[in-house]
């Protein structure tokens, strides 16, 4: 029996890539990235003592949002050496509230590693996951975590999560079951057994003999999924030759970086089993740094001299150092005081370069090809920025933000707070880019805008925390409107006052008519013989236009046609403004003659959701007064279906959350303004009273 060894197999033909590394762990909810980080950082060395999520000892989920919530909700940074190489780990959130924090962090990565578990039931959010890392070509592992705890034979399990992914998975390690306990694993490629070992390397065994007829037949089954792409591999097998190990390690790293297949390692990160044989497959087999720019499609100088190049994965603002741009170096080296250009073409300078390992820094004077830094008070970069010297060189990426699902109005607790609490939304902002925010001129509201409830409720805790502004949030007011049902005719509006010398004089006589749905509002002008004089017949249209603001239910008034027939004048009295008001109080007794009645907004919305999820968000939108216009399968996402329907706003609010109750999580939805209805009724009653209770 021997310990299992930093590097215990032949570089595969010696073409391993070497230099620093940035990977990303990423995967579903709850799978285990942050104690999968841990403990590689537990089993290189890098902490004395591996940590746990339950007691909030973790190196990264460090600040005091995730610390509360137990979850992952920013990326987290750590970097570790193994072997002589860096690799930078970032832990991306699995929560579809916070996976904008993983997409702009993806496009500079040189590979990923996926955390999952096998579990039928995670399957539409792993494809959520293996979706955004298709798209980009990155190469990626899939790593089954918790195996300690699997009820299900991985080889078993394997069909059940081959849906959530395009590329073939690749099983690469079969566990070693001991009275229904895993105790270790065979790797098929070395055809060697590992026994885990408590906070120590595995030791290497001989395979155990009631293991070896399923150990070979995993194995032929990996080497004839290898042999799609390797003639004389197929070759030898057809002929029962046992291929080199070396062109096996070959095929392997071939299949990873060309992206025909996604290897499935296993372990588990809570026990710290399975780490040094991920380090290794990730030192063999994943791709560097000019795999990575050839992928992004720049093309920077490879001399050690080039020009600087970076790319900006991350943006933090700490109480300390300020602000943070995480940059992956694509090209040349960055270092204190040097003068960078963004992709917008401002200019910041650099104040220092550091490493990260979760929220502890480590200043080094200089970054090179490949490295992964925070550069510190480059206030004019932003996340998806390329850096760049003497030149403006465009993202070679578009990471735009989702669209937000959910809605928080916020005011300061304290009113002189106003102002920094402005400052503080546009750094979150920067930190946070599914996060967006409309001033709302109507209600007098800061609308806070995000991918749901978590998502805001820690917007506004970050608000308090990290940039002392406490706030009051409530629900986002609905924009109803009012119109009328029918027309008026002949109504006089007259103003008249005398308070000694010149008074006031305005008499004019108005015609009220409702106009198509959504034709807004017109004037017409039917005076003859100058009874209205021509400079006060815009002040009669600004009058009226005042009134309108406010309608007799206290709502905006829309869709209506007001015609100026009639009226006289005092060549001494009459001004502007008697002629304004004579126009509201005209409008003030015409209004009520006219059947006003309420119009809510109402959505067209598109609802995505797993296929056998699809009865239930159907049922969702009937329930919330809507009507459902259709649905069809969702284009190119295999299992899921897309659900159209109409949606009046007041029941979008907490849409989301009952949605993805429903969903385990991933459903989601787009929504556009539609049309204005009418409501009436005792729903209707209720908000024109609230409202007129509140004005």
């Amino acid at each position: 029996m021997t310990q299992d060894t930093p590097d215990d197999r032949t570089p595969a033909s010696g073409r391993r890539f070497s230099g620093p590394r940035c990977i990303a762990l990423v995967g579903p909810f709850q799978s285990g990235k942050t104690t999968l980080l841990e403990a590689i950082l537990a089993r290189m060395g890098a902490l004395q003592r591996q940590g746990t999520v339950s007691a909030g000892s973790t190196i990264g989920d460090a600040s005091a949002e995730a610390r509360a919530h137990a979850m992952s909700i920013e990326a987290n940074v750590a970097a570790v050496d193994f072997m002589g190489d860096t690799y930078t780990f970032i832990d991306c959130p699995g929560s579809i509230e916070f996976l904008a924090e993983m997409r702009p962090a993806l496009p500079a990565i040189d590979a990923a590693v996926v955390v999952c578990e096998a579990d039928e039931k995670k399957v539409p959010a792993l494809q959520l996951i293996l979706r955004e890392l298709e798209d980009l070509k990155i190469p990626r592992f899939l790593f089954l975590n918790k195996i300690d705890n699997s009820h299900q034979g991985v080889r078993e399990a394997l069909p059940l999560l081959q849906p959530a992914s395009r590329l073939p998975l690749l099983l690469r390690q079969i566990p070693i079951w001991k009275n229904g306990v895993a105790v270790g694993y065979i790797d098929l490629a070395l055809e060697r057994a590992f026994i885990y070992q408590e906070h120590a390397a595995s030791q290497v065994v001989d395979i155990p003999p009631d293991e070896q007829d399923e150990s070979k037949d995993a194995r032929y089954s990996m080497l004839e999924r290898l042999s799609d792409h390797d003639d004389a591999l197929m070759e030898q097998l057809l002929e029962e030759v046992e291929p080199p190990r070396d062109r096996v390690f070959d095929d392997l790293a071939h299949e990873l970086r060309d992206g025909l297949a996604v290897p499935v390692l296993m372990g588990s990160a809570l026990n710290g089993n399975g780490m040094l044989r991920l380090m290794k497959a990730l030192r063999h087999e994943a791709p560097g740094i000019a795999e990575t720019t050839a992928r992004l499609g720049v093309t920077p100088g490879q001399e050690p001299n080039s020009s600087p190049l970076g790319y900006v994965m991350k943006t933090f603002h700490t109480a300390h150092a300020g602000k943070l741009s995480l940059t992956r170096v694509l090209s040349g080296s960055f270092q204190e005081g040097m003068t960078v250009t963004t992709s917008s073409g401002e200019s910041g300078r650099i104040a220092g370069c550091t490493r990260l390992l979760g929220q502890t820094t480590q200043k080094t004077t200089q970054a090179g090809p490949g490295d992964t830094v925070a550069l510190s008070k480059v206030d004019a970069a932003h996340t998806g920025d390329m850096l760049a010297v003497g030149k403006t060189v465009p993202s070679p990426v578009a990471t735009e933000a989702p669209q937000p699902v959910m809605a928080l109005a916020v005011r300061a607790r304290d009113r002189k707070d106003d102002v920094k609490l402005t400052a503080a939304i546009q750094r979150l902002l920067d930190e946070d880019r599914a996060l967006s925010v409309e001033q709302n001129a109507e209600l007098g509201d800061i609308i806070l805008r995000g991918q749901g409830e978590m998502h805001l409720r820690v917007a506004v805790e970050k608000l308090a925390s990290k940039f002392g502004v406490a706030v009051n949030s409530h629900a986002p007011q609905i924009g109803y409107r009012e119109t009328i049902r029918k027309a008026t005719t002949g109504v006089r509006g007259r103003h008249k006052k005398q308070s000694g010398g010149h008074g006031q004089f305005g008499d004019v006589v108005i015609d009220v008519m409702p106009l198509p749905r959504g034709e807004g509002f017109a004037f017409i002008d039917k005076i003859t013989g100058g009874v209205v004089p021509r400079n006060y017949i815009p002040s009669v249209e600004e009058g009226v236009k005042h009134y309108l603001k406010r309608g007799p239910l206290g709502f905006p008034v829309v869709d209506v046609g007001v015609a100026l027939t009639d009226g006289s004048y005092h060549t001494v009295d009459s001004s502007d403004m008697a002629f304004q008001t004579a126009a509201r109080i005209g409008m003030s007794e015409a209004m009520p003659q006219c059947s006003p009645v309420l119009l809510e907004p109402v959505l067209a919305v598109e609802i995505a959701v797993p296929s056998d999820a699809t009865a239930k968000a159907n049922a969702i939108v009937s329930s919330r007064r809507g009507q459902i216009l259709g649905f069809d399968s969702r284009q190119g996402w295999d299992g899921w279906d897309v659900v159209q329907a109409l949606i009046p706003e007041a029941e979008i609010t907490d849409l989301i959350i009952e949605l993805r109750s429903a969903t385990s999580g991933v459903g989601t939805f787009k929504a556009k303004f539609d049309h204005l209805a009418e409501l009436s009724g005792r729903q209707a009653d209720t908000i024109v009273a609230s409202k007129q209770a509140a004005q």
